[in-house]
């Protein structure tokens, strides 16, 4: 036996193994509700105008659920293709801070840097969640191959189903897929509300569920932002006031 073998007797990495494991891991309660949400997606879809080749490159290429319900809102109401690519946009800056905390836990040393920004594609809310309760029990030389599977069967998943329910979304009641769209914001905050680490993502949603409603009715056009921000800040004030009463 070579020195070779005795360094690495398991031999070498089985990335297809992992991949196959994370293909596996979206076979989920969370990855099963999405699927339910991209149900009504697919119904708001066919709504709006907007044709199967489309609905289903829609959920390939903008993937996360919000940003495409903004998209076709957008479509909808008429708007400029500028101003629809902004809306989508600012809609995803919120993956922003799920991309900065799960693509540390993705790299390795062997690992090159335009896989990481390959894979942020995916990130969204359900793979997300997932990946952040699993992927520190994977080997870290494996973690991009898991979450290629992860990732990559989740959406090639719901592009399937948006094809096949947009054929017969005409036979949907319409509150049928009114409601199975809504399970998603539903989903959502369980599932942020379980993984997070910390009470200040606790407080966040607790203001934010709390001044949603009030700022909507204040400030239709900048409710979402001014919720955010307000009670984001208030959040972290007082996590960090709690956490300064405990240390003394």
């Amino acid at each position: 036996m070579n020195d070779d073998a005795l360094a690495n007797p398991a031999g070498p990495p089985d990335h297809f193994r992992w991949f196959f494991r994370g293909m596996v891991a979206s076979v989920s309660v969370p990855g099963l509700i999405l699927i339910s949400a991209f149900v009504g997606f697919a119904g708001l879809a066919r709504e709006a105008g907007v044709s199967v080749a489309q609905a289903v490159f829609m959920t390939g290429l903008v993937w996360a659920l919000p940003a495409k319900v903004v998209l076709i809102g957008a479509i909808m109401a008429g708007s400029s293709l500028p101003a629809a690519a902004l809306a989508v946009a600012l809609s995803s800056v919120r993956l922003t801070p799920m991309v900065v905390a799960l693509m540390p836990e993705l790299r390795s040393d062997r690992g090159r840097p335009l896989t990481l920004y390959l894979l942020s594609h995916f990130v969204a809310v359900t793979s997300w969640v997932i990946a952040m309760e699993k992927v520190r029990d994977i080997p870290r030389e494996m973690r991009t191959s898991w979450y290629s599977g992860l990732g990559g069967s989740l959406v090639v998943a719901n592009m399937l189903v948006v094809a096949l329910v947009y054929a017969i979304a005409g036979s949907l009641p319409p509150i049928l897929s009114a409601a199975l769209l809504l399970l998603t914001p539903i989903y959502f905050l369980t599932s942020l509300w379980g993984s997070a680490r910390e009470a200040a993502s606790h407080y966040a949603m607790i203001f934010g569920m709390i001044l949603g409603p009030l700022f909507h009715l204040i400030t239709p056009g900048f409710d979402l932002m001014a919720a955010g921000s307000i009670g984001g800040g208030a959040a972290y004030l007082l996590h960090r006031s709690r956490k300064g009463q405990s240390t003394e």
